[in-house]
């Protein structure tokens, strides 16, 4: 495993330049620590986890994995904020775009996550990414639901 999430994200750091992220390999270290053994990240980005553009200190890792969504902020002092979306808590999936940045929303049963200052070159790779996944996911949860009824 070692520092894959790192690499997954300077790897999308370098593709899209234009997308708004600090502290990379602390916010990386947050995701890794949290992955399960069984667990692998598919797709990782970064992002700032709030809904307003002009506070660009709030960066996140954002990792999809074969798992769930992990979304990790290390704090500037002491401590950490860990998102987990699971796919049975995942509802949708909301894609805007501005002249230089955009946004991604993920609404869950819970909360309505807010992702920005994303490069606008960058939002459909991410939708593609973690849509495509959660779709699978939700068709196997549909599935065992058919199975559990039977």
């Amino acid at each position: 495993m070692g520092n894959s999430v790192y690499k997954q994200v300077l790897k999308f750091k370098e593709k899209y330049p234009m997308t708004i992220g600090w502290r990379i390999r602390e916010n990386s270290d947050i995701v890794e620590r949290h992955l399960n053994p069984d667990e692998h990240v598919i797709y990782a980005f970064i992002a700032q986890k709030n809904d307003n553009p002009f506070n660009i200190f709030n960066s996140a890792v954002v990792a999809l994995t074969n798992k769930r969504i992990l979304i990790g902020r290390k704090r500037v002092l002491v401590g950490y904020f860990l998102n987990s979306i699971t796919p049975d808590m995942y509802n949708d999936m909301k894609i805007s775009s501005g002249l230089i940045w955009g946004k991604i929303y993920i609404d869950t049963i819970k909360e309505f996550v807010a992702l920005t200052n994303i490069a606008k070159d960058a939002l459909t790779e991410i939708e593609t990414q973690i849509t495509s996944y959660m779709m699978e996911e939700k068709k196997k949860y549909g599935k065992r639901d058919e199975e559990e009824k039977d």
